[in-house]
């Protein structure tokens, strides 16, 4: 709530207590108000009465039409706001009505009892009462007094007047005795010291007259004061004509006055009897005046308290609901993620220390969500570097989770099984079908591994269709916590092609040096038998010598020749790399074939504008010259034969250029499937002359030279079912001595 509406609030609540207090204090003075008062007073009164009324009306009537229309507008926390304001206002207004019913009866009722029959009956009879007792009294002093002056007159002169008069006031214990002449001019006075004006005074013409008609008059007198007649004042005054004993016509009249003090009980007694008959007369005569103000006053009372307490209720509704709003709206942010810091309430109370309390578990789960940003970010960046390093690492790398799936897959896998993997990811391994039988061989392998910690290392062969040769790979796995498994593979072909050409150099090596040497003597001895033994041979025994020297001769040149060739393949020298030009090369070399390329049997097809390369001009020409010999010898048998040698560009997916390609084609019988396997080792041939060892030194110096060498047998129409009409080999070279030229599309179909 602002600072405005607090005030505000606070006024209207002074207000409203003023008002109520000014309606009691009008309803307390009400009661022993004068007489007249509420005739006098009601119009003002009723029309404030209205005034009020209606103002806290609008004012009630405003806060309800504001509250429901933030109850439609759907404004957060009005629902609650109206329940509390509800709950309050319904605690404040039934009792208050109740209590308004109630004294509604009992005010109504009480009025009613004020004027009962019965106690009207009962003033009038006190009254009565009072009346007659002071008319006794007045009597009895009337009937005294004349009978005193009737005595007094008998009397004559013959007693003192004062002594007469002295003994009058002793009987009739009266306050004074006097004598009054005929104008009513006191002639002998006793008593009356304590109101001498009274005594003294002259006594007016009518009470004489009325005396001397009467003969006796009494009354009482003193009672226009209470207050005066309450201190004594109040007095029975009686006047009776003395009779006269003297007929002379000059006699005079005389009248004896009486003053008698009145008992103060009974004085009292009837006064009070008086006032109350008085004002029970004056109440009855405003009595529905006074009840339309009881009411009046009462319903503005109730108005007021209502008006309070829904006052109270909005006030104390809001105080209770904006802690609770605040929570509430607090939680929905947090709901939508929104941690930053939350308002509190200063109070000290429960509700204030719980939006405290919700603003430090905010806090905090602010401060976790930080840390657990950075941990994800720690994650995600460490995730990023291992997933940088499995994209870059040369291996291959298959994550398996708790259900057998492939869940993490590197490129390097791709690369070495050369499938789409990535598309089966989530699937388990035996989904590819390439790769059930080795499937089911690894997970043989971790079955059997698991009495030593889930790890293992073994190498498989695999054969993938459509894949001449065999992948050997060297395979490792691991099993990780929750069931997940791991394992990691290289392709070893080449390595295992590298360690068995070592394995032959090795050999050739050894067996050049323990063959050689005693070639040389064998052939010198069987020359010098020859000679020495050929004159003295004749006939059949001549031409045997001859034809055995002979045979050891030529099978001495063979073994020399078988040597040398050993030897170089294992003594091969360190290439000695510089630019060369392709083509020119590949020129060169062609030069030695001109009677096949005249008879059609060899045909080349050079790329233009071909970059350099990097390699030993020496070593390159035997390459070539060993596979252009191959090629030719594999059609030899053939009529229509023909050996095709291209050079051209290798280009990648979004055309760079990636190097140059020799490619060397036939249409011959192709390469036997036992030969593609193993066609790089040594002593692997299909011809019937040769040592095998030609395709052994190509694949040297193509490692040599960082070249790749493919072989491939060529289907009819590329159809692999059908039986090969042809082989090609391959040779790429990735090291390129210039900057690369914009790549040129390869016009070379069936290049491997």
């Amino acid at each position: 709530m602002s600072r405005v509406r607090r005030w505000a609030w606070l006024v209207s609540l002074l207000a409203v207590a003023g008002a109520a207090g000014l309606l009691a204090f009008l309803l307390s003075i009400g009661a022993t108000a004068e007489r007249g008062f509420f005739e006098r007073h009601y119009g003002w009164l009723f029309w404030l009465n209205v005034g009020v009324a209606l103002v806290l009306a609008t004012v009630i009537i405003s806060a309800g039409v504001r509250l429901v229309l933030r109850v439609r507008r759907g404004k957060f926390g009005s629902r609650l706001l109206l329940k509390l304001a509800g709950i309050f206002a319904l605690v404040g207004v039934v009792p208050g009505v109740l209590i308004y019913t109630v004294s509604y009866q009992f005010v109504n009722r009480s009025i009613e009892s004020w004027f009962d029959v019965r106690l009207a009956s009962a003033l009038e009879a006190g009254l009565k009462l009072g009346q007659g007792t002071l008319d006794g009294l007045v009597n009895e002093l009337g009937s005294k007094t004349k009978s005193a002056a009737e005595r007094l007159g008998e009397q004559g002169g013959s007693t003192p007047m004062t002594l007469a008069l002295e003994r009058l006031r002793d009987q009739l214990s009266a306050r004074s005795v006097s004598l009054l002449g005929a104008n009513g001019q006191p002639l002998f006075v006793v008593g009356g010291a304590e109101n001498p004006a009274l005594t003294l005074s002259r006594t007016s013409s009518n009470l004489l007259r009325d005396a001397r008609r009467q003969g006796v008059i009494s009354k009482i007198e003193g009672l226009e004061d209470e207050s005066k007649a309450l201190e004594g004042q109040a007095r029975i005054r009686a006047l009776a004509v003395v009779p006269s004993n003297d007929f002379s016509l000059g006699a005079s009249d005389r009248y004896l006055m009486v003053v008698q003090g009145l008992p103060g009980s009974v004085l009292a007694n009837a006064l009070a009897v008086q006032n109350a008959n008085l004002e029970y007369q004056q109440r009855s005569l405003e009595r529905d005046g006074m009840r339309q103000m009881y009411l009046g006053t009462l319903t503005l009372v109730l108005i007021l308290a209502v008006f309070a307490a829904l006052l109270l209720a909005v006030t104390l509704g809001d105080q209770l609901a904006q802690p609770l709003l605040l929570l509430a709206d607090g939680m929905r942010q947090v709901a939508q993620g929104d941690l930053t810091a939350k308002p509190t309430i200063a109070s000290r109370d429960e509700l204030g220390g719980l939006t405290r309390s919700f603003a430090d578990m905010t806090q905090q789960l602010a401060d976790a969500r930080h840390m657990v940003e950075q941990s994800v970010t720690q994650l995600e960046s460490a995730r990023t570097h291992l997933q940088t390093i499995l994209d870059n690492l040369t291996a291959g790398v298959i994550g398996f989770d708790a259900r057998g799936g492939m869940d993490t897959i590197n490129p390097g896998a791709t690369r070495i099984l050369r499938l789409p993997l990535s598309a089966y990811q989530g699937q388990r391994m035996e989904a590819v079908p390439e790769l059930q039988d080795f499937a089911a061989e690894v997970a043989q392998r971790f079955a059997s591994s698991m009495d030593n910690d889930g790890t293992w290392q073994d190498s498989f062969e695999l054969k993938l269709p459509g894949k001449e040769e065999a992948l050997t790979l060297l395979v490792r796995g691991a099993s990780l916590p929750e069931g997940e498994r791991l394992i990691v593979f290289d392709d070893i072909s080449e390595v295992v092609s590298a360690q068995r050409s070592a394995a032959w150099s090795e050999v050739a090596r050894r067996l050049a040096h323990e063959i050689k040497n005693p070639l040389t003597p064998i052939q010198l001895s069987a020359e010098r038998l020859q000679h020495k033994l050929e004159a003295k041979l004749e006939g059949a025994d001549q031409a045997m010598l001859v034809r055995s020297v002979g045979t050891i001769v030529n099978q001495v040149q063979a073994m020399k020749q078988l040597v040398n060739e050993f030897r170089d393949y294992a003594r091969l020298p360190a290439a000695q790399l510089k630019p060369l030009d392709l083509n020119a090369l590949v020129g060169e070399v062609l030069m030695l074939y001109v009677s096949a390329q005249e008879a059609g049997r060899l045909h080349a097809e050079l790329s233009h504008e071909l970059p350099l390369i990097v390699g030993d001009a020496t070593q390159l020409r035997q390459v070539i010259h060993n596979l252009v010999q191959n090629a030719l010898d594999a059609v030899a048998d053939r009529e229509q034969g023909h050996v095709r040698v291209r050079t051209l560009k290798s280009v990648g997916d979004t055309g760079e250029l990636r190097g140059l390609r020799l490619v060397i084609s036939d249409n011959g019988p192709g390469f036997a499937e036992k030969v593609l396997k193993r066609a790089f080792e040594p002593y692997v041939t299909t011809k019937s002359k040769g040592t095998g060892l030609g395709l052994a030194v190509v694949k040297k110096i193509a490692d040599e030279h960082g070249a790749r060498i493919r072989l491939s047998n060529l289907h009819p129409e590329g159809d692999e079912s059908l039986p090969p009409n042809g082989a090609q080999v391959s040779l790429s070279f990735s090291k390129l001595a210039t900057a690369p030229s914009p790549a040129e599309p390869s016009d070379a179909p069936g290049a491997a």
